[in-house]
């Protein structure tokens, strides 16, 4: 049975102007950039820079306009992130004498296109240079072959057509692995340290020994196994400490310089920290701080609409489009502003917070702080702390550092002072880099350590931090 009722229904929903400024709060200083300049691109009734007229023009001649549906208004075109044209991604937000102090990037080649163009110097067959374009196109960034054999001839009969046998494909990898920089090419760790010593040139005992053991002793050797080593081989620990010694200056990522190269990794701040006078002081990157108006010539414009006794049908689809372009504009430069604000609230409460690290730079003063802590001082949600922390990065005097990392939890100590975890983590580091590497401490011995020093960290913990500092367990870290 179909009947009709009536029902009333409370609920949130977010604003335009929200959405716009949960959008722009996570973005970087170039990112912001580039988000203004798209949005002045797309948006005629958007101009950058100082408002010249103000006293000329009324600053909102469009309040009391004709009313118009506000689902007429497409708000999706604002506040797309794919709205950034390519002719223009430069954008000056700041004064004319400011002096420019960002350091050009080369863009250089890519890692894939110098191994293709290495590809010619190898004496291939039409089939052959098929083969070998789709092995280069198939090594990942750190230089390696993923992929097995099988795998690699199925995808060529797939998507390239080309049948071929697995002795083929193998002869075809051999010549790949002859291209620079050595041990590219390899599917394997071991294979990788192995194609690296084979190109060694003039190469002498000890070298031809670590080409042995890599080749025939790879468990061992990877698990530290000294004793097994020395007597499979016959050696003396000098001569394993040489071994060891050869291998540890090879690159077990052949491709990683080259490819991380092409990457831009310049980082501009988006907060600047001083110290003046025993002050802490902090500012946004004045490139943070655009100058944004809305267009007078679309205020004259909608003006003279408005004063038209009558409308045709054309000038009516002309008022809503120049509707659109103000309210568009209006609203982008009221979430710019209260990006502005959030942004300098928030990185006034992290300073605050961590004021005692800032003046001395020294790591044991960072306080225990969480992203609930900063979002209760200047009484907004946490999710907006976080798309603050996540993302912005403060030039100080002790480097360029992102937001997150002066985040922490904390813990006790044995006086009952609150302590940072960073600060743990930096005590366990320095354990760690003076312990004795022929007996090297084990994850309980750590404990201890930190235990004398009045932190009481459990075992599991020491793992976990030993873990985030990317130190390996005390078997893999010691050394002849």
């Amino acid at each position: 049975m179909i009947k009709q009722q009536l029902q009333l229904k409370l609920s949130q929903k977010l604003s335009p102007q929200q959405i716009q400024l949960m959008k722009l709060i996570q973005l970087s200083t170039q990112e912001l950039e580039q988000k203004i300049q798209g949005e002045i691109g797309e948006n005629p009734a958007l101009e950058n820079g100082k408002d010249l007229n103000t006293q000329e023009a009324d600053p909102e001649p469009y309040e009391d306009a004709q009313s118009i549906e506000t689902q007429d208004i497409d708000i999706d075109s604002y506040l797309s992130d794919d709205d950034i044209p390519a002719y223009r991604t430069q954008i000056s937000n700041y004064s004319a004498d400011q002096e420019e102090k960002s350091i050009p990037v080369s863009g250089g080649i890519s890692f894939h296109q110098m191994l293709s163009s290495q590809l010619q110097n190898l004496i291939l067959k039409d089939q052959e240079v098929d083969i070998a374009t789709f092995l280069v196109g198939s090594i990942d960034e750190s230089g390696y072959i993923r992929r097995s054999v099988d795998e690699i001839m199925d995808d060529l009969a797939f998507t390239q057509n080309i049948f071929v046998k697995k002795e083929s494909v193998l002869s075809v990898l051999k010549k790949v692995q002859q291209l620079d920089p050595p041990g590219v090419g390899a599917r394997s760790l071991q294979e990788c340290l192995q194609l690296q010593l084979e190109r060694k040139q003039n190469p002498n005992r000890i070298i031809k020994l670590a080409l042995e053991i890599v080749t025939n002793a790879f468990d061992e050797f990877s698990k530290k196994h000294y004793q097994k080593l020395m007597d499979k081989f016959e050696i003396d620990q000098e001569t394993l400490k040489e071994v060891f010694q050869v291998v540890s200056k090879l690159n077990p990522k052949p491709g990683g310089a080259l490819a991380n190269s092409s990457h831009n990794t310049h980082i501009v701040p988006d907060f600047i920290l001083t110290l003046e006078d025993g002050q802490v002081l902090v500012e946004l990157n004045r490139r943070n701080a655009p100058e944004l108006r809305v267009s007078n010539a679309y205020k004259e414009m909608f003006a003279g609409y408005k004063e038209a006794p009558k409308k045709s049908k054309s000038q009516e689809e002309a008022v809503l489009f120049i509707k659109q372009k103000l309210d568009a504009a209006k609203w982008f430069i009221e979430a710019i502003e209260q990006r502005y604000n959030t942004l300098s609230m928030t990185i006034n409460a992290i300073v605050e917070h961590q004021k005692d690290y800032f003046l001395s730079g020294d790591e044991k003063h960072l306080k225990p702080m969480i992203l609930k802590d900063i979002a209760d001082k200047i009484h907004m949600d946490i999710s907006t702390i976080s798309r603050v922390a996540n993302s912005k990065y403060i030039d100080t005097p002790y480097g360029t550092k992102l937001l997150k990392s002066f985040f922490s939890e904390g813990m006790k100590n044995e006086e009952g002072e609150d302590v940072s975890t960073i600060e743990i983590k930096k005590i366990l580091e320095q354990l760690i880099q003076k312990e004795d590497k022929k007996s090297p401490l084990t994850d309980s011995a750590l404990s201890g350590l930190l235990k004398e020093k009045g932190y009481p960290v459990a075992r599991r913990t020491v793992a976990k931090y030993r873990e985030q500092l990317e130190f390996p367990v005390a078997r893999l870290r010691k050394q002849i």
